[in-house]
């Protein structure tokens, strides 16, 4: 099979005080069915490879192809459309609307995509109930517990049912019976036309992976599985 994602000679700076780099000519490829675990200390560059990977910041250096087309960083709005349609990603800190209710949240991504608001409501129910959600469709973000609010945040990622599912730390603010449910239910997500690609100081979850992307001062240290 190959690869759906491809990374070459990828190098990402930062003008700071004095310029930074925070990657170095990474090669990467990435297949489809598989799920891959980013590992590594802070600062190693993990969470800047997956900003890249989501389209979200664009490279200094390098081609990003996927699914055999080259990605150009100037044509945003095609690339908004690419994330939009293509890519779910799910983050630390969960980053949900704090005014909207758990299914709003949720829905308003599809509807991002031009799908009706009952179509939207519909569908977001339906992955929030597969979920364990029925029950907090109309609640807001503040009243729910950090596992809840991960799993609307998976949710809305899996609404418009990407190829690509992205998540940095996804477990990081939660106790460890709520970090081991979340993970359970990433490795679930597991299809033959998905790809799933999260970064993690956790060894026991990154070991869940089918494959182990060690990462360490902006280089690929080593790739195991």
């Amino acid at each position: 099979m190959s690869s759906f994602i491809k990374l070459k000679k990828i190098s990402k700076s930062f003008d700071v005080e004095s310029k930074v780099r925070a990657l170095k000519n990474i090669n990467l490829e990435l297949k489809l069915g598989k799920i891959y675990s980013i590992v590594g200390p802070s600062g190693s560059g993990k969470s800047t490879l997956l900003n890249i990977l989501s389209l979200i910041d664009t490279p200094s250096k390098g081609l990003i192809q996927i699914d055999n087309k080259n990605i150009d960083a100037e044509n945003k709005n095609l690339n908004d459309s690419i994330r939009a349609s293509k890519i779910g990603i799910i983050y630390q800190s969960y980053n949900l609307l704090s005014d909207f209710t758990a299914l709003e949240n949720v829905s308003l991504a599809a509807m991002a995509i031009n799908r009706s608001k009952r179509e939207s409501l519909i569908e977001a129910k339906k992955i929030m109930g597969k979920l364990g959600l029925s029950k907090r469709y109309n609640h807001l973000p503040n009243e729910l517990s950090g596992g809840e609010n991960q799993r609307v945040a998976i949710a809305r990622a899996l609404i418009n049912k990407p190829k690509i599912i992205l998540a940095d730390e996804p477990t990081g603010n939660l106790d460890i019976t709520s970090a081991k449910n979340v993970f359970k239910i990433l490795i679930n997500l597991k299809k033959p036309n998905r790809i799933i690609i999260f970064a993690t100081h956790n060894r026991e979850f990154a070991n869940m992976s089918d494959c182990k992307i060690e990462m360490i001062d902006g280089n690929i240290k080593s790739i195991n599985g």
